[in-house]
């Protein structure tokens, strides 16, 4: 006579019977350890240039929306990567979208600061000019 059971980890199984099949994960494949996956170099640097570009109009008066074209360009560049690398090969598809959407956004006010500059330095002129043709009549 026993006192507990004769196997501790559970029933003893029938010579024929399999154990069942681990959990599936994504893509249908069992559950293991996966590495992660590099995300590509540049994905960062549009991010913070994208980040830099943005905030600086509040530090800096909007000196730093000259790192906006960047952050475009690289992260227009890195996506176009990522995309075209085999699917898991290459990750920071996110970090580099976003510094491209940031990006955008920093060019976009960066030429309408420089179209009001042009407008007020023009307007400046016209007004100088016309002041000074009427003083020079008397």
């Amino acid at each position: 006579m026993t006192t507990g059971p004769e196997h501790p980890y559970g029933a003893p199984q029938e010579p024929g019977q399999q154990p069942p099949p681990p959990p599936y994960g994504y893509g249908g494949q069992p559950y293991a350890y996966r590495p992660p996956v590099p995300k590509h170099p540049s994905a960062t640097t549009a991010m913070v240039l994208g980040i830099i570009g943005l905030v600086g109009i509040l530090a800096c008066g909007g000196v730093t929306l000259v790192l906006s074209p960047f952050a475009w360009a690289i992260g227009s560049r890195a996506v176009k990567e990522i995309d075209a690398a085999p699917p898991g090969t290459v990750g920071g598809r996110d970090e580099a979208n976003s510094g491209r959407i940031m990006g955008i956004i920093g060019t976009v006010l960066l030429v309408l600061a420089a179209l009001a500059v042009v407008i007020l330095v023009v307007a400046l002129v016209a007004v100088g000019s016309s002041s000074s043709s009427y003083d020079s009549g008397y």
